[in-house]
């Protein structure tokens, strides 16, 4: 199923996120600025305007909450990956009466040079700090509702992931 051929969610607000991958299969996590944690960390993501193709969302949004410009497309997910925004949650996504989101993942490779990097480059900064982490980490970093959401997001693009490393 291809998101844009059916909707099962209409009453999920229509997104893209995204997996940057560094070269050697590391992902780009970002810090939600403002937010406290443990959760705090999560990928770009963000809504598709009207008409817009998922793809070109994807980069708009990626460019707009990082900077990052030169990536090489990877892969992206089949059909939506959705998740419920919690009963207790305001904001303006669930005051427009949006019961959650529901996403297209996009996996890009970032060929840049790490200076593209530039949190505030669009608007206010939806992050406040990035680094280098695991494609594995991801669940456990991100808010709990989002957790199925991320591990899904995990298993579709473990193949272009570096293996997490071992602690003894």
């Amino acid at each position: 199923m291809r998101p844009e051929r059916d909707d099962p969610l209409p009453h999920h607000r229509p997104n893209v996120g995204v997996v940057l991958f560094h070269p050697d299969g590391r992902v780009w996590f970002g810090r939600r600025a403002g937010a406290p944690g443990p959760w705090n960390w999560q990928f770009p993501q963000g809504g598709v305007d009207a008409g817009e193709d998922f793809e070109a969302a994807a980069r708009r949004e990626l460019e707009e909450e990082t900077g990052a410009r030169t990536i090489a497309y990877l892969g992206r997910t089949d059909g939506w990956i959705a998740y419920d925004f919690p009963e207790n949650m305001g904001g303006p996504k669930a005051w427009r009466g949006f019961k959650g989101q529901k996403q297209v993942w996009f996996a890009f490779r970032f060929d840049g040079d790490e200076t593209e990097f530039d949190l505030a480059a669009h608007h206010e900064p939806e992050f406040d700090t990035w680094r280098w982490g695991w494609l594995a980490e991801a669940p456990g970093l991100v808010v709990p509702f989002k957790r199925a959401a991320y591990e899904q997001v995990v298993r579709a693009f473990d193949g272009f992931a570096a293996p997490m490393p071992h602690r003894a």
